[in-house]
């Protein structure tokens, strides 16, 4: 199903057919095949109808019905660099997805607040955040966290990552494959590869289960070390867990052309959604 989804993506009359999209989520939420949501939703936002925002606010409310209200963020933080004007209909989409995930409006600004403190910078200001919605009767959730925890492990600002990842034990907040990749990235940006591997077995012991952000993180340490084998055999067992997205072609593509694997970077070109604009 999720391949003929993405074949058939490729039509103008397929993409106006908004029933077929929530046909197909649902039955995929239910399955709770929530990484093929990811691989059919992300895959979308190569098509022009992406710079619409009528389209932008189908994809967040999907990601809403299915409870994947990170990536209903991510999406909506996304569409400035996808040429998509944000307006009060993308935010109202965005805001009917908090319900889906649990979240009350009053903690979804606050999530909005802490967000805008770490895209500028302010740090302090974003941890100081969590002191203020205590005062209020709520409690930060996990995405309120993990937010925090992508802004400081991504600055390099591992004391304060640590500290927050501390805190959510003692406010009994569970980790969740988010919590894991914002600390996986940050490791591997710092190429601290072996602090890495040993994240993702924790995470399996924990009993959470990689996604293919997870995935992408692990073969792109393995691209900064210059380890084409390791990198190599790793997207071979990656596109056997999850299907690809977007992402993954694009790190290990340029890395193989580095490496001067032009063969498999032609054949992986030939597969990604950008096409063979990865081998330039």
């Amino acid at each position: 199903m999720v391949k003929q989804f993405k074949e058939s993506s490729d039509s103008e009359q397929f993409l106006s057919r908004s029933k077929l999209y929530k046909k197909a989520v649902l039955k995929l939420s239910s399955a709770e095949k929530f990484s093929f949501i990811e691989y059919i939703l992300e895959h979308q936002k190569q098509y022009k109808e992406i710079s619409t925002e009528v389209f932008a606010v189908r994809l967040i409310t999907l990601y809403g019905k299915a409870g994947m209200f990170e990536h209903a963020h991510k999406l909506f933080d996304e569409m400035p660099k996808l040429n998509c004007e944000r307006t009060v209909s993308s935010f109202n989409a965005l805001l009917s997805a908090c319900p889906a995930w649990g979240l009350s409006p009053t903690l979804f600004l606050t999530i909005l607040l802490v967000h805008a403190f770490c895209e500028m910078g302010y740090l302090d200001s974003a941890l100081s955040v969590l002191d203020e919605v205590e005062k209020t009767g709520l409690e930060p959730d996990s995405i309120t966290f993990n937010t925090l925890l992508f802004a400081f492990y991504q600055k390099g600002s591992y004391a304060y990552g640590e500290k927050i990842w501390d805190l959510m034990d003692k406010k009994n907040v569970a980790r969740n494959v988010g919590t894991y990749n914002a600390k996986l990235g940050g490791l591997v940006s710092d190429c601290r590869l072996s602090e890495a591997v040993k994240l993702i077995d924790e995470m399996k012991t924990s009993g959470i289960k990689p996604d293919v952000i997870t995935l992408n993180f692990k073969m792109k340490g393995f691209c900064k070390a210059g380890n084409l084998e390791d990198a190599k055999r790793w997207y071979g067992f990656a596109k056997n867990e999850l299907p690809p997205i977007r992402a993954t072609y694009t790190i290990i593509i340029p890395f193989l052309v580095e490496k001067g694997d032009i063969e498999m970077a032609a054949e992986l070109a030939r597969r990604s959604p950008a096409g063979d604009g990865l081998l330039d």
